[in-house]
């Protein structure tokens, strides 16, 4: 992915005085899209101040036992984008997965020594029209891939198995735990299961 396409152009940002101190920093699911790049690809509207920083979706480590308070865990506990806390079965577009294998890839501005990554979904049956909690989730991960401490790369991909116990909407939670400091970086991502695979996305 280059510059261009993520918009990390540094003049882009010299003309936003408004942006945090945080900006160039951090990472983000970009395939499939999380909620926050979809944001900032246009994918997704009325999303307040994420669409400059997708990359700033960090809060406490330790989740489920920590990290963001139920209800604010797709905004990483972050007041500035509350937006992304927002839940309904239309309010996200989605994008079309089938059970079995897929790539996920982030993106990251800041190359942080890395514990690992985990991968959570939705249960089957959850209430889509409801604040994400924890509850809404398997608090078993799907897909866990170890850092070992080891600073990341500008792009990483993991490759992890979609439940076969799941169907239709559905929300993924990628959470990246660091290594170098006390947080986690959360993203969800929307996405419709479905028993062919398929690039393309709806609302």
């Amino acid at each position: 992915f280059n510059f261009i396409k993520h918009g990390l152009i540094s003049i882009t940002f010299l003309a936003m005085p408004l942006l945090s101190s945080t900006v160039f920093a951090h990472g983000y699911v970009v395939e499939p899209a999380s909620r926050g790049y979809a944001c900032k690809l246009n994918q997704n509207t009325q999303c307040g101040p994420i669409v400059w920083e997708p990359q700033s979706l960090e809060g406490p480590n330790n989740f489920p036992q920590a990290g963001p308070a139920d209800g604010h865990i797709a905004s990483a506990g972050k007041a500035q984008f509350k937006e992304l806390d927002e839940q309904s079965p239309t309010r996200w577009i989605k994008t079309h997965l089938s059970t079995g294998i897929h790539d996920f890839t982030w993106y990251n501005t800041a190359l942080h020594a890395t514990k690992g990554w985990r991968y959570f979904i939705t249960k089957q049956g959850w209430n889509q029209s409801a604040a994400l909690t924890r509850d809404s989730f398997d608090l078993q991960p799907f897909c866990i891939v170890q850092g070992d401490g080891r600073p990341t790369t500008t792009e990483v991909t993991h490759s992890c198995p979609i439940p076969a116990n799941r169907s239709g909407y559905h929300v993924i939670l990628a959470v990246w735990d660091i290594a170098d400091t006390t947080n986690s970086f959360y993203n969800t991502l929307d996405v419709d299961i479905q028993p062919t695979d398929s690039t393309t996305s709806s609302s």
